[in-house]
């Protein structure tokens, strides 16, 4: 009886850490997703700032922290979004290293551990700039860097080359899979209204898709770097941005984009509600 109660009280124990350890996840990844939320909601206004010719800032993730850092009590909401990223990467990691079950292939703990890595970075960066150590060159700059340094690699205009074929392929996948809705396997919104799911669902779709151009746009200017064997055609976020005000579209093209921008950041909100994690 005592050896029956001693297994039955460790298992109650191991659940117990197990639930915790899962609500502990959930919660990093809530915070995550609010962080994420409030870069694009940013990254959106500076370039509708920008397209009507009043935007000081670049409109990238650099330009998102300086604006925040301008507001009152920005060094603590600095020191926020900090966490929030810190946060985002664990969640990240946990998925590649921890979650269980026949979908989570490897493909996609690859994917996720990408993830944790990139916003590993961010969180590192941010903390960074928010203890005072500078801004460091703009993302435009660190585009043109890289990319450099790879062409100088044997086979780098390949390398650079394939990477930009790479960006064009994601984009075009996140932009394919939110105008499908495929986002709405991931939210648990059976308890909402219609009116919210409608709302949530047009989110999904023209944040996903206005994303998913920004990022097919910068392979574009990779993949041009890489024919013409020239850095400086590789773009950052904030001048792959401004690129859309020389189509004929003009400005309007960017201001469609940025609002399509802020509603990702809005979305991004929303799964820090909804999403399954």
């Amino acid at each position: 009886m005592t050896s029956s109660h001693a297994r039955e009280g460790g298992r109650n124990a191991d659940s117990a850490v197990g639930s915790a350890e899962k609500e502990t996840l959930t919660a990093a990844g809530r915070a995550g997703f609010v962080a994420r939320g409030v870069v694009y909601v940013l990254i959106g206004a500076l370039a509708i700032q920008m397209a009507l010719g009043s935007g000081g800032e670049s409109a990238d993730r650099q330009g998102a922290l300086d604006r925040v850092a301008e507001q009152p009590f920005g060094k603590g909401m600095l020191w926020t979004l900090v966490v929030g990223f810190g946060c985002m990467a664990l969640w990240r990691g946990s998925r590649a290293v921890l979650s269980r079950g026949p979908r989570r292939k490897v493909a996609s703990r690859l994917l996720d551990g990408g993830r944790a890595v990139f916003y590993g970075s961010v969180c590192w960066g941010t903390a960074v700039f928010a203890a005072g150590g500078g801004q460091g060159p703009s993302g435009n700059a660190k585009s043109k860097d890289w990319t450099a340094s790879v062409l100088e690699m044997p086979y780098g205009q390949v390398l650079v080359g394939a990477g930009g074929c790479v960006l064009i392929g994601i984009g075009a996948v996140l932009a394919v899979r939110a105008a499908m809705c495929k986002f709405l396997r991931q939210l648990d919104l059976g308890a909402t209204s219609h009116r919210t799911r409608q709302v949530v669902t047009g989110l999904g779709v023209g944040g996903g898709v206005a994303r998913g151009l920004v990022f097919a746009a910068a392979g574009v200017f990779i993949l041009i770097a890489a024919v013409r064997f020239n850095a400086n055609e590789a773009k950052g976020v904030d001048a792959t941005l401004r690129s859309f005000t020389h189509t004929p579209a003009g400005p309007w093209l960017l201001v469609i984009v940025a609002i399509g921008l802020i509603l990702f950041g809005a979305f991004s909100f929303a799964s820090a509600r909804w999403r399954r994690l």
